[in-house]
């Protein structure tokens, strides 16, 4: 039977110390008790100075994530972009970081004009602050579902990313999820999974 008390004991935190000095994302190394106080360190990166975990600030998202639904052909929005890190192309969704002092509904706007020239036309919903990598960074996005228009463009805005923009289909969702030769975005390939089997998102 489980200690009932188990579930009550926290990690007890100590210093942070940053290690890097860059302009974007530094990486910190935490110096905490485990469960058993043993005392361990933790490297991981975060965009915030002081991170998340010193200050207890986690309500704003760091960035957003756009999950574009495109109004005249029915289709899912993604983008095939080159992601540094992987040294290939990834699937994604239009994305970027909110700026100070931004709302979530406008750095949505903004960013997937940029990413891909389309106008957002309505947002159905927004996700909580959510982590995909809490183990290596304490960086939170919002999902922003949404409707959009209009015809792509890359470049609308002058950017200077790599990216491709993809209309997908239910049925070329289905396909694309179940491709071992590409590379996608964990949130991506859950939503677009979804979609294929509801048509919806």
């Amino acid at each position: 039977m489980q200690n009932p008390d188990k579930k009550d004991k926290q990690i007890e935190t100590g210093k942070v110390v940053r290690i890097t000095d860059e302009k974007f994302v530094n990486l910190y190394e935490m110096h905490y008790l485990d469960k058993n106080g043993r005392e361990k360190t933790w490297a991981y990166a975060s965009r915030s100075d002081p991170p998340k975990a010193q200050t207890g600030r986690f309500e704003a998202p760091d960035a957003v994530v756009i999950v574009p639904f495109h109004e005249e052909s029915g289709k899912i929005v993604i983008i095939k972009e080159f992601r540094i890190p992987l040294a290939d192309w990834l699937y994604g969704f239009p994305a970027g970081l909110v700026d100070e002092g931004e709302s979530i509904e406008t750095c949505a706007k903004r960013e997937l004009y940029e990413e891909t020239g389309l106008l957002l036309t309505g947002i159905c919903r927004i996700s909580p602050p959510i982590y995909s990598s809490s183990g290596l960074t304490d960086e939170s996005v919002a999902m922003v579902y949404a409707d959009c228009t209009g015809t792509p463009s890359s470049h609308a805005a002058g950017s200077a990313e790599d990216i491709e923009v993809v209309f997908v289909s239910a049925k070329e969702a289905q396909d694309l999820c179940v491709r071992r030769d590409v590379k996608f975005d964990v949130k991506t390939w859950l939503v677009l999974e979804a979609f294929g089997i509801s048509g919806k998102i």
